[in-house]
């Protein structure tokens, strides 16, 4: 089967990103059959179409997961509707929504809703009726040029828990935290999953720690900071999250009894209470040479860095290889760089 993925446009690489990472942490085989302007197709066997939903309630960085039904053209569209058999897909109630990726003045989505309801309700008859809200089937037309994907949605993203947690919503906050949109998306990028371990050496607020334990991950977080160490155990609990371990210690230092499956985090910059007045290189080339010993041979690391600083020169001196790399500018004077890192 056919998987459309409609991706946000916030990031030009990132979004297909989270979802290639989703894919081979859940084990999917899959093959790219199309990605432009926000719309990635994948194929997948039917077998796995139930991991879909997983990685639906995973992802940050799309905003509508849908199975295609079939590919059309705008001049065949209203004659390959009335072919398809609806009955198989429609039971009580739907609604037909149109969105077309590039700009044409002249193209009325509306228009082409109303006219492809009215088709699929003539062949249904009074079998199933139109519902604007809330559907049971939710019909998902793609037209690009004059390509024309005739889909139904699987999964929307829910944008309110990336809006009720963000740092300053939590109980303990402190400027600089990361968002969780992004946190979750570095999770992602490192393959962390249900089940799995998640370290995260810098653990600040907990932010990333949180996004991690949301999605079935046992977490780790340590700081230098007590202060922090404090926080997170309150932000996390808040959050419900209960398989946690988090203590004080200095990332360069850290012993753990077993290895974990993935390290994410976001280290702080220059020279600070929270690098208790340690240069922020020093302790990135120091931080690494510890993570080698605790990430497990087959695991990842998604880690932010500002801009400025050569992440490549630092890995370098590792056993790790940086093996993707994506730019998200956060304001005028910073670009964070997200590297998903492995071992040689």
């Amino acid at each position: 089967m056919e998987i459309i993925f409609i991706l946000s446009g916030e990031n030009e690489t990132l979004p297909k990103a989270e979802v290639t990472a989703s894919l081979e942490a859940e084990n999917v085989s899959f093959k790219t059959k199309y990605h432009q302007d926000g719309i990635l197709i994948i194929e997948i066997a039917d077998e796995d179409s139930a991991v879909i939903d997983i990685i639906g309630k995973k992802i940050a960085y799309t905003h509508e997961i849908c199975k295609l039904l079939f590919e059309t053209s705008t001049a065949n569209i209203n004659e390959d509707i009335q072919k398809y058999p609806w009955k198989d897909i429609i039971n009580h109630n739907y609604a037909v929504r149109v969105k077309r990726i590039g700009y044409d003045p002249d193209f009325n989505s509306q228009a082409m809703e109303i006219e492809l309801g009215g088709i699929i309700k003539r062949e249904l008859g009074d079998k199933a009726k139109v519902k604007l809200e809330d559907p049971d089937t939710f019909l998902r037309t793609i037209v690009i040029n004059d390509m024309v994907l005739i889909s139904k949605r699987l999964v929307k993203r829910v944008k309110k828990h990336y809006n009720d947690l963000k740092p300053h919503k939590r109980p303990f906050f402190y400027p600089g935290s990361m968002s969780p949109k992004l946190a979750r998306g570095m999770v992602n990028l490192a393959r962390a999953k249900k089940g799995s371990t998640v370290l995260d050496p810098f653990c600040g607020t907990g932010g990333i720690l949180i996004e991690a334990g949301i999605i079935g991950a046992r977490v780790i977080g340590t700081d230098i900071d007590e202060k922090m160490v404090e926080g997170t155990k309150k932000n996390l609990k808040y959050c419900n999250i209960k398989d946690y371990v988090i203590f004080q210690g200095d990332a360069r230092y850290i012993t753990l009894e077993n290895k974990v499956d993935a390290i994410v985090t976001d280290p702080p910059y220059g020279i600070s209470a929270s690098t208790a007045g340690v240069d922020s290189k020093k302790i990135y080339e120091e931080s690494l040479v510890s993570m080698q010993e605790l990430l497990k041979e087959d695991g990842y690391i998604c880690m932010a860095t500002p801009h400025y600083l050569d992440i490549h020169e630092l890995v370098s001196h590792t056993k790790f290889k940086i093996i993707e790399q994506y730019k998200i500018r956060m304001h005028k004077s910073l670009t964070r760089v997200i590297s998903v890192i492995t071992k040689k």
